[in-house]
């Protein structure tokens, strides 16, 4: 499992901090589809680039924005789901399946770990999703996940309905962790590590 999928069907850029680190931006620059958020266009734009689709309820979106990109916009007023999931389920609905995030984390903390928490939901709906921060990459995982790391990389993993844990390739053992805080900032010993588990968790691997 490389550190950047090359099955990326699209990249959904969020209303978060816009990315500065290599990786991100990367995804970005290579995405074959972009997808803004409302308020992740703005941004996006105003560095010359022109967005795919922008969707969401066009609340946060410049009034100028507005007009001129009239005819890519699709709006969607439910209040049920955030704009970053309109847009995930709106690229799923076009058979998008490998889909990336960049922009979802940073400024408020709230909305940072609500992001975060949804890549399961996600995933439960049979989409490959990854979402590149300026730190690391988040990748919601089921049963057991094999990856392809360098000697020493970081390694954090969130338990959410996972029991049975074990691993190979890590510094320190796992076990079924009851509090996020107790499977971060492990270490990789191999190249290859494999991560098992009866349920779901999420795994953020930092890119140093």
């Amino acid at each position: 499992m490389p550190m950047i999928s090359k099955e990326t069907d699209a990249v959904v850029l969020a209303n978060g901090e816009y990315p500065t680190a290599e990786i991100p931006l990367q995804v970005l620059k290579e995405a074959p589809y972009v997808a803004c958020c409302d308020g992740g266009a703005n941004i996006y734009i105003s560095k010359g680039n022109r967005p795919d689709i922008i969707i969401g309820d066009g609340d946060s979106l410049k009034e100028e924005y507005r007009i001129k990109y009239a005819d890519i916009i699709e709006r969607i007023s439910e209040q049920e789901n955030n704009d970053l999931t309109k847009a995930v389920l709106s690229l799923h609905e076009q058979g998008k399946k490998n889909i990336a995030i960049v922009g979802a984390t940073g400024k408020r903390e709230d909305h940072t770990i609500g992001n975060i928490s949804l890549l399961l939901e996600y995933a439960r709906k049979g989409i490959r999703v990854r979402m590149y921060t300026d730190y690391g990459v988040f990748i919601p995982c089921k049963e057991t996940t094999s990856l392809k790391l360098k000697m020493g990389q970081q390694i954090s993993i969130f338990n959410f309905t996972g029991s049975g844990f074990t691993s190979k390739g890590l510094r320190y053992p796992i076990y079924d962790f009851n509090n996020w805080w107790q499977g971060t900032l492990n270490e990789t010993t191999d190249e290859d590590v494999e991560i098992t588990a009866n349920g779901e968790y999420i795994l953020f691997v930092n890119y140093k």
